[in-house]
């Protein structure tokens, strides 16, 4: 099938449904000579498996199994593949349904487009997949890492409930880490706890905002028109389950500026060209300007709520109603947090090997 193949020269091939035997992924272009454990990838990995107080209760370890492209510990340049098992598999809740789709779930559209479909826990479509994305993010941001690119993501409003950003990147990052919403601001997490409490109570879910921030992304990366740094974000970013947004910089603020408003004016200082503000996100037609990029992406509702919904039985051809059951996030926003750094990470990894900054062999 199309459409399971991401990025251009780092590329990563991702496999498996929700509650198949295993997800994971292949992944072509790494370079020769990194150093790579499983516990380089689990510790990633960790930051979005499911349990927690607002997260599903399936428990699954997420341990990953390295099986090719890595030997004593280096990588060989090889094609590395990847394993996670599912070992906390459910199905029962989903077979009750599996006639009728979901509302806000891709179980119409991947019937109606394929002919069949797994219904067990959104198969393909499930947020499951993104295990994949993150396995292979870790190898991403350890190969930036040795660049000094690091990318750090946070929860900016869960709810409709803001939090207060203080503080440099850095610190925010931490003060995010600690929390379980994955918000840096304590009182924000609060209010935002009794919201989601709330929606549980009543059958219900909310959505929020993440923010991405890359530290350290070399000036000139980005290949216009059709590749433009931006773009590429937007696209991989847009790939994740449930992100309905992406804003770059100023985003959607910058239809409310002037331009006097909106443009970062420059200034050189020891023989540097810097810029007094950063509207632009970063990336200036296409091409990073060396600042931090700075992305945040929209995430909705998780769309399995046992409130009562309309639909429709695919089998009989009649109107309906559902009530989902089963093991669900209230709010997807915490976990969405690492998948979306890892999707930033291959984005500015694949950009950095085109420019030629990365080499086939890391000495």
């Amino acid at each position: 099938m199309l459409g399971n193949t991401f990025g251009v020269l780092f590329r990563v091939t991702s496999f498996g449904e929700s509650h198949g035997k295993a997800v994971g992924c292949v992944v072509d272009g790494c370079p020769a000579g990194l150093e790579l454990s499983e516990e380089d990838i689990n510790k990633e990995l960790r930051r979005r498996r499911p349990g927690g107080r607002f997260a599903s209760q399936r428990k699954e370890k997420d341990e990953v199994k390295i099986l090719s492209g890595v030997f004593n510990g280096i990588t060989l340049g090889t094609p590395i593949a990847m394993i996670v098992e599912n070992r906390d598999v459910d199905s029962s809740a989903y077979e009750k349904i599996k006639d009728i789709p979901r509302p806000g779930h891709a179980d119409y559209t991947y019937y109606a487009k394929f002919g069949v479909r797994d219904w067990r826990g959104g198969g393909r479509a499930s947020g499951r997949e993104t295990v994949a994305r993150v396995a292979a993010g870790a190898i991403a941001k350890k190969i930036l890492e040795k660049y000094g690119v690091k990318i750090y993501g946070y929860a900016k409003e869960i709810a409709g409930i803001k939090a207060k950003i203080e503080g440099d990147v850095e610190e925010i990052f931490e003060k995010a880490e600690k929390s379980d919403l994955r918000i840096p601001d304590e009182e924000a997490e609060k209010k935002i706890i009794e919201k989601i409490n709330e929606a549980r109570r009543e059958g219900d879910s909310v959505g929020g905002i993440v923010e991405i921030v890359a530290k350290g992304v070399p000036t000139g990366l980005g290949e216009p028109v059709f590749l433009k740094a931006d773009a590429y974000l937007s696209y991989a970013l847009m790939s994740i389950p449930a992100v309905k947004g992406v804003e770059i910089g100023a985003g959607f603020n910058a239809a409310r500026m002037r331009g006097s408003e909106m443009n970062d004016e420059m200034f050189i200082e020891r023989g540097k060209i810097g810029f007094y503000t950063n509207n632009a996100g970063g990336i200036l037609g296409g091409i990073t300007t060396g600042q931090d990029i700075v992305v945040r992406i929209a995430i909705k509702p998780t769309p399995s709520i046992s409130k009562p919904q309309r639909s429709v039985n695919l089998k009989t051809f009649e109107n309906t109603e559902i009530s989902v059951k089963g093991r669900h996030d209230p709010c997807i926003v915490p976990r969405a947090v690492p998948v979306a750094e890892a999707m930033v990470a291959l984005v500015i990894t694949d950009l950095m090997i085109m420019q030629g900054l990365i080499p086939r062999f890391l000495r």
